[in-house]
């Protein structure tokens, strides 16, 4: 009898796999566990509420995709490339490595972007494949691609070093609450002080090696068109 608690997992995964409607195989999922488990219609309505509030932050992503999808269609795309073009000789390495020390300085204070979704794909990519564009240049798809993993890559380091380096983020607190069990008492801002370190070499390498790569690919592919130019 126990199991058949579980028989709501066995529906989401079921239904995710058949690809039917998300929402729905979530709900569907939700209300057989609740009849299931023997709860009545009003401890199942409190349940979920109690557990939409208790997790309310988590729904803060759909804002982000909601403004970001609104800026695309007003031009954020093409203000960010029309920016990159009233700056004569510059990389997509060097805007990737100005977007980490912009970056890995906000997480320092704990203030986000949006991530990849909403702030790295509308505002960075655009403003690294102007700068590739410069002068009359096509971007090869690869090179465009590389790009793409290059700009993620460094939300995701500096970000995850940077936002070591506030007091009171959940990182630490982790830290934190996780060593205080086992005896041994973490000061925050002694936390947030050894992580300095580990964060500015993290984020130099991260902007040294894209810097390579940048330098690598542009070769590459500009070497490549001009090639094919010539062949015509």
């Amino acid at each position: 009898m126990e199991l058949l608690k579980l028989l709501g997992i066995v529906i989401v995964v079921v239904g995710f796999a058949c690809k039917l409607d998300s929402i729905l195989v979530i709900m569907v999922a939700a209300v057989v566990t609740a009849l299931v488990a023997g709860m009545d219609p009003v401890s199942f309505l409190e349940t979920m509420g109690s557990s939409f509030v208790s997790n309310r932050s988590m729904c803060v992503f759909i804002m982000t995709f909601v403004i970001t999808g609104t800026l695309e269609r007003n031009g954020l795309k093409q203000a960010a490339a029309a920016l990159m073009n009233k700056f004569k000789g510059a990389t997509a390495g060097m805007v990737l490595a100005a977007y980490g020390v912009f970056r890995v300085v906000f997480a320092a204070f704990n203030v986000g972007f949006g991530g990849v979704a909403g702030f790295v794909r509308p505002v960075v990519m655009p403003m690294a494949q102007a700068a590739v564009e410069s002068d009359g240049k096509k971007i090869a798809p690869e090179q465009l691609e590389n790009i793409k993993g290059m700009a993620a890559g460094m939300e995701n380091i500096t970000w995850f070093f940077g936002q070591m380096l506030f007091v009171g983020g959940a990182g630490a607190l982790l830290v934190q609450n996780t060593l205080e069990p086992l005896g041994y008492h973490v000061e925050l801002i002694g936390l947030a002080s050894v992580a300095v370190a580990p964060a500015i070499i993290a984020t130099i390498a991260a902007i040294v090696y894209y810097q390579v790569l940048d330098r690598k690919d542009t070769k590459r592919y500009h070497s490549e068109q001009l090639s094919m130019d010539g062949d015509k």
